[in-house]
């Protein structure tokens, strides 16, 4: 039996699980990401945490429309508040206007009340 979670690189503690509310504001924070500092941000949906680059794929400009707010009216989308692209809470992938592709992805886990992000090859902790 393979351990993905080998694959998933170094584990850093974002937040409580209970900071992630279905559907509600998300939790923000910060990461390298090709050497460039940006904004991630993780929230739930449908009971599972998902986290992403805080990054419209149509334009590099971050997305929430007030902070740490992405999901758009219906609940069923992250929205670029700029540019109107729609995205999979799932997935990140692109589901409408001006997006091209889908949206970074950073892994994330979730155990004893407490969900981490993991580093990548490109992604990486900020260090102070």
């Amino acid at each position: 039996m393979r351990d993905d979670s080998a694959m998933l690189g170094e584990t850093v503690p974002l937040c409580n699980a209970s900071d992630l509310v279905d559907g509600g504001d998300a939790v923000p924070f910060d990461v390298r990401y090709f050497g460039q500092t940006c904004r991630g941000f993780a929230v739930r949906f449908r009971g599972k945490a998902h986290a992403y680059l805080n990054r419209c794929t149509h334009v590099p400009m971050e997305m929430d429309y007030q902070p740490n707010k992405f999901f758009d009216i219906t609940g069923n989308y992250l929205i670029c508040a700029t540019h109107g692209a729609i995205y999979s809470p799932e997935t990140g992938e692109g589901r409408g206007g001006p997006c091209r592709g889908g949206l970074v992805k950073i892994a994330l886990s979730e155990h004893d009340g407490v969900v981490h992000w993991h580093t990548g090859p490109h992604l990486k902790p900020i260090e102070f």
